[in-house]
């Protein structure tokens, strides 16, 4: 197995999921597998649609059962979107363990840890599980400081300027 590459996108600024997924993108015109998880989003968006006509070779996933993304729901909605999003860390387990991909997307898994669904010891024992995988790609606004030596490459995305508010 070759050198896997542990690889953060964080920031405050627009775009950490678009550079995980170009990136792992240009991987499956490598002839890789890839598989795509994405938390916290909600299940509305079509803004990945076009990623179906990439299957086989991309998965695509969301395992959010509501259709808003997690800070706009309820204080109830939100304790019972915490298990869908545990059933998907759970997913992200399952296919670094069995290799059914070559790289793995885990979209706003640090949105999770800001949240307090997965603590950093929850995050760092996945990102030090043995897996038949080449590159984890990782998205997030926040990148806690003792998670800094589990990854191999660290891209912060910041904010300029934003007059769409």
């Amino acid at each position: 197995m070759e050198t896997q590459i542990i690889h953060a996108f964080y920031g405050r600024g627009k775009g950490k999921t678009s550079a995980a997924l170009g990136q792992a993108l240009r991987d499956v015109g490598e002839g890789e597998r890839v598989t795509i998880i994405q938390f916290l989003k909600g299940k509305s968006g079509d803004d990945f649609r076009l990623l179906e006509r990439l299957e086989p070779e991309v998965q695509f996933f969301r395992f959010d059962k509501s259709e808003s993304v997690y800070r706009d729901l309820s204080i109830e909605e939100k304790e019972e979107e915490k298990q869908n999003i545990l059933n998907g860390v759970h997913y992200a387990r399952k296919v670094i363990e069995t290799g059914e991909s070559d790289i793995i997307v885990l979209d706003e898994l640090l949105g999770v840890v800001d949240l307090g669904i997965l603590d950093i010891e929850q995050v760092k024992e996945l990102l030090t599980m043995e897996g038949d995988y080449r590159k984890l790609y990782v998205t997030g606004n926040n990148l806690p400081e003792e998670l800094t030596p589990y990854f191999n490459v660290i891209s912060e995305i910041d904010l300029k300027k934003d007059e769409m508010v």
